[in-house]
């Protein structure tokens, strides 16, 4: 079943609750009581009031909590943006905090998850769609709404707070349904079509950990959006998106009615479909209630068509900043990224992001001036505004690909992965890039003209935890001009140490 969507102006509880989303029986911890979370939803322009209240009370999991808005700039609002001890104190248990935001000119595909240690693992995440009245794609598609969001979520058996030094996850839930390998035989998710329709389906990878490699048996996808940002439409017949990513595909319901296998392979783990594991169902209306095929894996569709992310191009013509070589920007920074010899942390320019106890932006309204004054000292980067930035990241740390988010900002990649070529004339644009494998070093740029600290990390939410990000101070001396934060922000520090001071004693 589809939960009715919420917003833009909604309370989202999180709560404590037991589910068993894949036949296993678990206590988990959800945004609005459901996995995943309910739709968010608003057009273009409009006030996001987004209420959290924290109802959490199963201490064998994190109590606090904080909510980011994954892909939505912030402008003028980095105190909302989510990340603890980056934009703000958690959330302690039976208080609220509000969540106001104008997302202005952008529109397309998000999500939203807990931003505290790895919570959104135990449940916490949903999709988030802003709708555009004036879509240059609409004549594409003739169908976009609640039943056309596909999210892709890996699922554990047991709670964040007791994860492994490596942990696996036990199954892959479309739409918050799956099964594991020795499971009960739970029902699968359906999505329906009605044949000669075209429907746009908003892919959303909510995964902690793996990436996807997703197709639908018998159709090709035509990608039109990237990440929020709409893109020339490029037909593909499968393509892998990693954690935090978001395309927008149609889906030509032109095939004959019946059903068919929507496939989403994980690049770790469960890799098979026994007892039909990482897999959803597409069935035509009139189509027989039953499954596409009694075996999976005897029906295997060979990719002839897979995504390479140097095939995706932006709809609108966009400047890359900087000049049209390696190292061309105002600033250009490395970001070589290790893995300690115990395995217990990554190092980002030799060193591991310890989350300060004052968060970076309140230590910027503190009268912190400059980079240099801010904490963790190694983890802070300061940008000086109206510059345009280049970013590389080498690969090559254990346990890639690694999915890396940038808050605040979309940047182009001018050098993919499992690419040695740069593109600075139309190269994709987005929020969240692998950086691949071996040789690669992938290389982003952005415009700093967005002040605020904004956090730069893998969004393989276990090395989050192990300290593989950094912020971007930028413009720091503008934030107390351009942000001004609610007493209810305030509140949020002073509430959060004495639950701490509270609980510890």
């Amino acid at each position: 079943m589809a939960y009715a969507a919420i917003g833009p102006v909604a309370d989202l509880p999180i709560v404590n609750l037991e589910i068993d989303p894949d036949g296993f029986s678990r206590d988990a911890t959800l945004a609005g009581g459901v996995f995943p979370g309910p739709l968010i939803q608003g057009t273009k322009g409009v006030d996001f009031s987004i209420n959290v209240l924290n109802l959490l009370t199963d201490k064998s999991m994190d109590l606090e909590t904080s909510i980011h808005w994954h892909g939505i700039f912030q402008k003028t609002t980095n105190y909302v943006d989510g990340p603890a001890f980056v934009t703000q104190c958690p959330i302690v248990p039976f208080e609220s905090f509000l969540y106001h935001f104008n997302a202005f000119e952008q529109t397309g595909t998000y999500w939203y998850h807990s931003h505290f240690k790895a919570q959104y693992c135990d449940g916490v995440r949903g999709a988030l769609v802003i709708y555009d009245s004036h879509d240059p794609h609409a004549s594409l598609y003739d169908v976009d709404n609640e039943q056309t969001v596909v999210t892709l979520a890996d699922w554990y058996h047991y709670v964040s707070t007791e994860a492994p030094l490596v942990p696996v996850f036990n199954s892959t839930l479309i739409n918050g349904k799956g099964r594991y390998p020795d499971g009960p035989s739970v029902a699968l998710a359906v999505v329906n079509v009605i044949k000669g329709l075209r429907y746009r389906l908003r892919l959303v990878s909510i995964s902690c950990d793996p990436a996807y490699d997703f197709s639908i048996d018998g159709h090709n996808l035509t990608i039109i959006e990237v990440d929020g940002i709409n893109h020339k439409p490029l037909v593909v017949d499968s393509l892998e998106i990693f954690a935090g990513q978001r395309y927008s595909v149609v889906l030509n319901a032109n095939q004959p009615i019946g059903n068919y296998w929507i496939r989403a392979m994980p690049n770790i783990g469960n890799q098979n479909y026994t007892n039909f594991t990482n897999l959803a169902i597409l069935r035509y209306a009139l189509a027989p209630i039953r499954n596409p095929s009694d075996d999976p894996t005897s029906d295997i569709p060979t990719s002839v068509l897979p995504l390479k992310e140097t095939d995706l191009h932006p709809l609108d013509a966009t400047p890359v900043p900087g000049d049209p070589f390696p190292g061309g920007a105002d600033i250009n920074i490395n970001l070589n990224v290790t893995l300690s010899s115990d395995f217990t942390e990554f190092l980002v320019n030799g060193f591991t992001f310890d989350a300060p106890t004052v968060p970076v932006l309140l230590q910027i309204l503190s009268g912190a001036q400059s980079a240099s004054d801010l904490v963790p000292a190694g983890s802070i980067y300061g940008l000086d505004p109206n510059k345009s930035v280049e970013i590389t990241i080498p690969a090559g740390a254990a346990g890639g690909p690694h999915p890396i988010h940038l808050h605040g900002h979309a940047f182009h990649v001018v050098r993919s992965a499992g690419n040695s070529t740069y593109n600075f004339v139309d190269p994709v644009i987005r929020d969240v890039v692998s950086i691949g494998a071996d040789s690669d070093n992938v290389t982003i740029r952005f415009f700093t003209d967005n002040p605020g600290p904004w956090f730069l990390h893998c969004h393989i939410d276990w090395h989050l935890e192990k300290g593989f990000a950094v912020v971007f101070a930028e413009d720091v001396p503008e934030v107390s001009e351009k942000d001004i934060v609610t007493d209810q922000w305030r509140n949020l520090c002073p509430l959060y140490n004495n639950f701490i001071n509270s609980t510890s004693s």
